[in-house]
């Protein structure tokens, strides 16, 4: 939603610093990568946005058919591998969770002779948000590490946290009130994000 906040206002018009933020990225020879696989109105807003900036920016979309066809989505569809150790490690500390989160669910539900139970199932979206994120890279080019993700939703951040890839996060009216690290906005600028992964 704030991705959607940030570049579009209400009648579909890019959001002011947009395009400025788009030829800078260009001018610094930064690729840009729309991912329109977890926002509801994602192929909307990548529609206008390339209406609104034209063709000649070639700006890259990365969309349902682009993350099922890439290399990342094909390892783990096909052979079950897994990325790296370190999303091996998060996904098992998110089971290790959700079981003690279950246990004491079960323990108090015991106490006030009531029955519980916790969806412990991993996030389908978050899973999705990962692919997206990897897909994304890859057709951007750098590795993942090197990308930077300008997320609107704590599903977006915890995806990029999982992957290892620098986040800034935007404010919309549903993350106004969070509490996130990295929030950017209308004002974030090429030497912002620079700043931002260098520290």
């Amino acid at each position: 939603m704030a991705m959607d906040e940030f570049l579009m206002s209400e009648n579909l018009t890019l959001r002011p610093g947009v395009e400025e933020f788009i030829d800078d990225a260009y001018k610094e020879g930064i690729p840009l990568v729309v991912l329109t696989t977890y926002s509801k109105s994602g192929d909307q807003i990548a529609r206008s946005i390339v209406e609104k900036l034209g063709e000649e920016r070639k700006l890259k979309i990365v969309r349902d058919k682009e993350v099922e066809q890439s290399l990342y989505t094909q390892l783990v569809n096909d052979t079950g591998l897994s990325s790296g150790v370190d999303e091996q490690l998060a996904k098992e500390a998110i089971k290790a969770v959700s079981a003690e989160k279950q246990r004491i669910a079960e323990e108090v539900a015991s106490m006030l002779k009531l029955s519980v139970d916790i969806d412990t199932s991993p996030s389908e979206s978050l899973e999705k948000i990962i692919a997206a994120l990897r897909a994304g890279a890859e057709v951007a080019g750098p590795p993942v590490c090197d990308c930077v993700l300008i997320a609107g939703s704590q599903s977006g951040v915890a995806g990029a946290e999982r992957v290892g890839m620098p986040c800034v996060v935007l404010r919309s009216s549903l993350t106004a009130n969070a509490i996130m690290d990295g929030f950017g906005g209308a004002d974030l600028t090429i030497p912002k994000l620079r700043n931002k992964r260098r520290s």
